[in-house]
């Protein structure tokens, strides 16, 4: 079973993928971690890809996903995806939107970081707090061309990881695996989760989406 984290840069994705692994590990789930390729790229290389470079980026993150052990649950720290928004934004390329696209349809869950956490530089991947509402919006409109149902996860701490656990259990309740439903019950029995109070379950207003996860933690 695969799990998605995308979100705009210092949204927290990786601490969550983090963070989740632990609490799915924590319930004697099998789970498994893929970290950012693209992380490592830069570090290896000191510097940021270059246009030609992205595909191979994109492809080499989801040969990690791919690769991971069968009958765990795969926390992705971000897909292929995310490299598709950011050749739009840094090159105006949109070549690698099909294949993304397609890609993304291969996991079960999709989880999106809200923008509430302040922006933190973080060496040469980060380029500043004004690119995050631009390559949020980006993000949702590939996942609203591919269809891709999504959820969104706000909250500081724990309240982030709470919120994320109470969306995966939503959505693993409705996938028909085993490894699906062994999921869905060790988080159901987890009483410290929010109970769903909102009216809307699909709504693509951050400010909406804010105050719906605001009243789930109070």
């Amino acid at each position: 079973m695969k799990i998605a984290l995308l979100g705009a840069e210092s949204t927290g994705k990786s601490e969550l993928a983090r963070a989740l692994c632990e609490r799915l590990s924590q319930l004697a789930l099998p789970v498994v971690r893929v970290d950012e390729h693209l992380r490592d790229w830069c570090q290896r290389e000191q510097r940021t890809p270059e246009r030609h470079e992205q595909v191979d980026i994109a492809h080499t993150q989801m040969q990690h996903i791919l690769q991971a052990p069968a009958q765990h649950v795969v926390v992705a720290d971000t897909t292929p995806l995310m490299t598709a928004v950011y050749s739009q934004m840094v090159f105006n390329d949109h070549s690698l939107d099909a294949p993304a696209i397609e890609w993304q349809q291969q996991f079960d869950i999709t989880l999106l970081t809200g923008l509430d956490l302040p922006w933190v530089a973080d060496g040469l991947q980060r380029d500043g707090a004004h690119v995050r509402e631009p390559v949020d919006q980006k993000i949702r409109q590939l996942l609203s061309t591919a269809n891709v149902r999504y959820q969104v996860v706000y909250g500081l701490g724990e309240q982030r990881l709470d919120n994320a656990l109470f969306c995966i259990a939503r959505e693993a309740a409705k996938h028909p695996s085993e490894l699906a439903q062994r999921l869905h019950q060790a988080l159901a029995r987890n009483e410290t989760l929010p109970k769903w109070t909102g009216p809307c379950e699909t709504c693509g207003d951050g400010e909406c989406e804010h105050r719906l996860f605001t009243r789930l933690v109070t």
